[in-house]
């Protein structure tokens, strides 16, 4: 599927091909403590196929308990991140996150990975009060 999207500061724009049945919730510590939410949310992207449009991405390099470097890009201004890859594999596992995927509204997780670092209010979450706005 071909998706485009950007930083919430408009600075990044990308496009990208991503693989619809990789779409992802993964609850890892690493993904809760970087975005700032209880879970990260991430596309696969299909061999590397992402194309920036806009802008210059800054990057983080973090090790993965698997020992592999895992280069975090983001936008230098906002801070919005923008993806993730294997740092000298970019077409190992290439992470794009959902939220600044223009297309998001169809894309819907098919699994949900590192379970056993999930908080233990998530699996709940449908009983949790909802309003549409604040």
């Amino acid at each position: 599927m071909r998706v485009d999207g950007g930083c919430l500061c408009g600075y990044i724009r990308y496009e990208a091909e991503i693989d619809a049945d990789r779409v992802a919730i993964c609850h890892c510590q690493d993904c809760q403590v970087n975005s700032g939410a209880a879970f990260g949310l991430v596309a696969g992207v299909v061999g590397g196929a992402f194309t920036l449009l806009c802008g210059e991405l800054a990057s983080y390099n973090k090790i993965a308990e698997s020992g592999r470097i895992r280069k975090l890009s983001f936008c230098p201004t906002c801070g919005t991140r923008i993806h993730a890859c294997t740092e000298d594999d970019p077409t190992a596992f290439f992470g794009l996150r959902v939220g600044t995927i223009r297309q998001r509204a169809v894309l819907t997780p098919k699994v949900q990975v590192w379970c056993k670092s999930a908080l233990p209010w998530v699996p709940d979450m449908a009983s949790i009060p909802i309003r549409e706005a604040q």
